[in-house]
């Protein structure tokens, strides 16, 4: 937790994310925010929490081979912590809807800390390291099925979490003073969680539906994360220019 702490308020003080013309509405770190944090905290730990100290060599190679999938795993905890982070210095929330909206994203967040490691351990031994199936974690196609389904519940329940948080913050633009270009990030953040919680609905239509030989393209639609991000932020960059060129007084 105090490490979290520290980066939020290491963050808050150099002012990262806000050179985007968004103004930071949030001032000192909150009790909601130190609680998200040590939630956050918990669920990396969550991550290696099952690795026991080796006791010979090859013990300590068998606990090597969970650092890929560890260092995904936790780059996917960091990524929604950013997002979590940037929402609440920009808008500064602290009423009871975002309590909820807040709550619901961190029960998501640690009740899949471990399908989250599970599939990677599992992608990670199989197409990267090759670890014997006898050495792995191993799973029959019918419960691969399931897994992506899960997996792919946990993706849309996140990231709409974080969306409906984004639709509380624009639907209250009016008392928080949100200029043009404040408004339209706030909408295209909104827009960038849904398609996000879109790939997560392709993931578990394809599981749902594809014979159980091709069950992995469930699983690979998930790199689609990023073109998908690529692009909305691409479209979306070209339309702010739009409205900061808009809102430029005009030459005499």
């Amino acid at each position: 937790m105090a490490v979290t702490r520290a980066l939020r308020e290491t963050l808050a003080a150099s002012g990262v994310g806000s050179s985007d013309g968004f103004r930071w509405r949030g001032g000192e770190i909150s009790r909601l925010e130190g609680f998200s944090d040590a939630v956050f905290a918990f669920a990396v730990t969550l991550l290696v929490v099952s690795l026991e100290v080796p006791r010979t060599f090859s013990d300590l190679l068998v606990v090597m081979r969970g650092f890929f999938a560890f260092a995904i795993c936790f780059a996917v905890l960091i990524g929604i912590w950013h997002e979590h982070f940037v929402f609440f210095r920009r808008y500064g929330f602290q009423d009871g809807a975002t309590v909820w909206l807040n709550a619901a994203l961190l029960f998501v967040v640690l009740f899949y800390v471990y399908p989250l490691k599970f599939l990677f351990t599992l992608v990670v031994n199989q197409l990267i390291l090759h670890v014997p199936a006898a050495e792995s974690v191993r799973i029959e196609a019918a419960e691969a099925r399931k897994l992506f389904v899960v997996y792919g519940g946990g993706v849309i329940a996140v990231f709409s979490m974080l969306a409906l948080l984004y639709v509380h913050a624009y639907r209250r633009r009016g008392p928080l003073g949100l200029n043009r270009v404040e408004t339209f990030e706030t909408r295209s953040s909104i827009g960038r969680n849904l398609l996000a919680a879109g790939v997560g609905a392709v993931s578990i239509a394809l599981a749902l539906t594809v014979p159980e030989r091709l069950i992995g393209l469930a699983g690979y639609v998930y790199f689609l994360f990023g073109p998908v991000f690529a692009a909305h932020g691409a479209v979306a960059g070209a339309r702010r220019r739009k409205i900061l060129a808009a809102s430029l007084p005009a030459r005499p």
